[in-house]
């Protein structure tokens, strides 16, 4: 256990994105509501926002910003912006992996169809940029801009990962190994997650004042234990918690750490089978090879493996953190964005 016991770390963090998550969406649902039409495309573009989550990307801008001193509100814009942009890429990722479950419920593209989930995923996109103009009023405009190049920057990693995950599906890549699974999630999963969510409230908190690289490291880390965390409770999570179809990235052919450790552990006439398999289309696959590849990832201590990664790239953040954060004051702020770590190892 790192950086504390689980009942002292989880409470704290669990209060700051109650807190932060409930500010966040009562401001983004003012800019979901829409002023001039009621159309019922808007209660779609609403539908995912209103899903819940724990807004964590949103919570964690705004405790960067607080703990550097910044106004309650100075950031939340730009925290509103991230959430719509976050939906956006969820519409569009559950079309992308043929998911069939989000928090709880049917995805909007099997609910809708995959024409009008689009537009929605669009829709998401194009209201997260009102936020950051709005930030001009609040601001200034040169802070203001600054935002805007970051979350430019964001949005470009992010795409850019996402379509690294896409390409290994689309074109069956199975040689590849931990280095690569990590420069994917760096992109599509630390930037948007927890890199720019820090760079932004830092950004703001100092009015462009620090220098906003001393805090990639902590975010990658944090971010990658994060992302595997998540992996892992598709594989093993509670179905009434985890809120998306277990064993969904096994039907979606995703190269998570398991599966990469895996196809590198297996003999060569099973990976062969695990190669001909995720080379099919998800509507080919059968429950039998899902089960198969579950069992063979139980075998070959893959999903141990990718706990000890997991817990090991926690404990290098909270190292970083020392680091990244020394000069900040302590604050409940700075408490939550210390336990971190933990706490995204910890979570089920």
């Amino acid at each position: 256990m790192m950086g504390g016991t689980a009942s002292a770390i989880a409470p704290s963090v669990r209060e700051r994105l109650e807190e932060y998550g409930t500010a966040a969406r009562a401001r983004m649902r003012e800019y979901l509501r829409d002023r001039q039409s009621h159309h019922a495309f808007y209660d779609l573009v609403s539908d995912y926002p209103e899903r819940g989550g724990r807004v964590l990307r949103a919570s964690l801008c705004l405790a960067t910003a607080r703990a550097f001193g910044a106004h309650p509100t100075d950031a939340l814009n730009s925290a509103v912006a991230l959430e719509l942009l976050h939906n956006a890429f969820l519409v569009h990722d559950d079309l992308e992996d043929e998911s069939e479950e989000r928090r709880g419920r049917p995805t909007l593209h099997l609910s809708h169809g995959a024409p009008l989930a689009i537009n929605v995923g669009d829709a998401l996109a194009v209201l997260s940029l009102r936020p950051l103009i709005d930030n001009v009023g609040t601001l200034g405009s040169r802070l203001a801009l600054r935002v805007l190049e970051e979350a430019e920057r964001m949005a470009r990693e992010s795409v850019e990962g996402q379509a690294l995950e896409l390409w290994w599906r689309q074109h069956n890549t199975v040689d590849l190994g931990e280095s690569d699974y990590l420069r994917m999630v760096l992109k599509k999963t630390c930037w948007y997650t927890t890199i720019y969510p820090m760079r932004i409230g830092a950004l703001i908190g100092t009015r462009d004042g620090v220098d906003l690289d001393r805090y990639l490291h902590f975010g990658f880390f944090v971010g990658a234990a994060f992302q595997i965390q998540d992996d892992l409770l598709n594989l093993v999570g509670d179905a009434a918690r985890y809120g998306k179809e277990l064993n969904g990235d096994l039907w979606e052919g995703k190269r998570t750490l398991m599966l990469i450790h895996l196809l590198n552990a297996a003999t060569s006439d099973e990976r062969e089978r695990l190669t001909r398999v995720l080379g099919m289309p998800r509507a080919a696959r059968t429950v039998e090879e899902v089960q198969w590849i579950r069992e063979r990832m139980e075998r070959y201590g893959s999903i141990d493996y990718a706990r000890q990664v997991a817990h090991g790239l926690a404990g290098a953040a909270l190292h970083e953190f020392s680091l990244a954060f020394a000069d900040l004051p302590d604050s409940p702020d700075r408490a939550f964005l210390e336990a971190l770590p933990t706490w995204v190892i910890e979570r089920n």
